[in-house]
């Protein structure tokens, strides 16, 4: 069936949490200095104010996602919505770092019930692929261009307000999704999902939490002894995770959706472009503002034109997809998007600015139709009652990939970097330049050229690397999903069986 005037106007109420925490996520960054005058945190509690949502929706991804299956979709996202709103005004008025890091932890519990729920409903509300595709965009776009506007946003916010003010952005959002979801979204669980296993949810939380942590630790400090330990222990609850759930009648994680081919070849395209574009995002951001020079405003400006372009891309996805065959076009813009990456191999020093945002704009514009594409065939290949599931897988799939990008290629950037600089020189740009200004004129200069050469260096290679795999991909995509998909009652057959 055709969706109609209310599955629209729904789409409308689902793109508001969606668009929130985009916004939540790019304006806590220019909050930073003024919560930390305000609440003098040390520094390991700063850390957390910044990381605990993020690693508290990851671990909880999962979870949710089933748990919507189980109790009803519009249900959690209600409640996760109530309690995002309530989380939201705490941290608000936070009076201590404690009472922040608490609040922060409360909105990443919550956050993490909104995006497999909201994507799991549009499943459910546009069953023609055509519009659910145009809807999935829709929900995409959302949630980039939250982060295209959520600088200028809190930026405007923290002029004339105090920094709680861009929390409480979520509560009117909140209230309007509260007030009108009981009208306009329809209530869909799995009557025969079975309870939620409490054992199943320790070792998920158990796996994820230390893999993203452990992930993030070696990209920032390097192969620790402590950093190794704690990845290895959460692969090793990992394995005990997907035991448990082969034993169990009910499972949390019905790993019969592995079986389907376009699922998990879709979650695996997704893993490797979030891999690609998260390792590449944290390099070209340093390359603004530590070899181009830039203050963090102007670099934020800088990167909004490969919003708009990964926005684009995605809006026109569904349309090209209608016309030809889905996977080409998926594989061709990942093609496009490789020859933005490699633009980055021509950027050197401070000129080549416009180069590197052009490759950005490029690399954006090519990974939209992936974004949204391999999104809708996650949602689609498995049976409805899957979808939250499905949803979830996707959304983990992505923070998978964006820790794995930032812990590998940057540990490859941070390799190559060391071999460029003479010994003694600290291990980042960013402390050789903090060295160089206690140099005099000429040791300075000469500190400062030859650490922004090792650093794009590292960019160079890491681009090539990150092109070559996004072309592997985009063609191994082509091919795999070029046979005939399953179709919805096979699809339930190979997840029941």
């Amino acid at each position: 069936m055709r969706a109609g005037r209310r599955e629209w106007w729904g789409l409308a109420v689902l793109a508001l949490p969606t668009l929130l925490l985009s916004l939540d996520m790019s304006v806590l960054h220019l909050a930073v200095p003024h919560l930390a005058a305000d609440l003098r945190p040390s520094s390991t509690q700063l850390l957390w104010i910044i990381d605990i949502y993020g690693f508290l929706v990851a671990g909880f991804l999962v979870t949710m996602g089933t748990l919507g299956d189980r109790m009803g979709r519009r249900k959690l996202l209600m409640i996760g919505g109530a309690a995002f709103g309530v989380a939201s005004v705490a941290a608000a008025f936070a009076t201590s770092p404690e009472m922040l890091i608490a609040a922060r932890a409360v909105l990443g519990v919550a956050g993490a019930t909104l995006m497999p729920s909201t994507l799991a409903l549009i499943s459910n509300m546009f069953q023609d692929a055509k519009q659910r595709g145009t809807a999935i965009a829709v929900w995409m776009s959302c949630f980039m261009g939250g982060m295209v506007i959520g600088p200028v946003v809190g930026g405007v916010l923290l002029e004339h307000f105090r920094w709680g003010a861009v929390f409480l952005m979520a509560v009117p959002v909140m209230v309007l999704l509260l007030a009108t979801a009981p009208k306009l979204l329809p209530e869909y669980k799995d009557e025969g999902a079975g309870r939620l296993d409490l054992a199943s949810v320790a070792l998920s939380l158990g796996a994820i939490l230390p893999i993203i942590y452990g992930l993030k630790e070696i990209a920032k400090d390097g192969l620790g002894v402590v950093n190794v330990v704690v990845l290895v222990a959460g692969l090793l609850v990992g394995t005990a995770f997907v035991r448990r759930q082969r034993t169990l009648a009910a499972p949390m994680l019905d790993l019969g959706l592995f079986k389907v081919r376009k699922f998990s070849a879709a979650l695996g395209i997704m893993l490797v472009g979030a891999t690609t574009m998260g390792g590449l995002f944290l390099l070209v951001s340093q390359y603004l503002q530590l070899v181009a020079g830039l203050s963090a405003v102007e670099a934020g400006l800088w990167l909004v034109p490969q919003a708009v372009a990964v926005v684009i891309g995605s809006l026109i996805a569904p349309k090209l997809a209608q016309r030809l065959r889905p996977e080409f076009v998926l594989g061709f813009g990942m093609l496009v998007a490789a020859v933005g990456i490699l633009l980055f191999t021509q950027a050197e020093g401070q000129s080549g600015l416009v180069v590197v945002v052009v490759g950005l704009c490029v690399s954006a514009f090519g990974m939209g139709p992936q974004g949204v594409l391999c999104t809708e065939m996650v949602v689609s290949s498995v049976p409805p009652q899957k979808a939250g599931a499905a949803s979830a897988m996707s959304e983990t799939s992505g923070e998978f990939g964006i820790a794995m990008g930032i812990a590998v290629f940057g540990s490859i950037a941070t390799a190559i970097y060391r071999g460029g600089v003479p010994a003694g020189t600290p291990d980042s740009l960013a402390g050789a330049l903090e060295s160089a200004a206690q140099q005099p004129g000429p040791a300075a200069q000469d500190l400062v050229a030859v650490a922004r050469e090792a650093f794009t260096s590292g960019l160079h290679t890491v681009a090539g690397i990150g092109a070559a795999l996004v072309v592997v991909f985009a063609v191994g995509g082509m091919v795999l999903l070029r046979r005939k998909p399953e179709n919805a009652e096979q699809a339930g057959e190979l997840v029941h069986n």
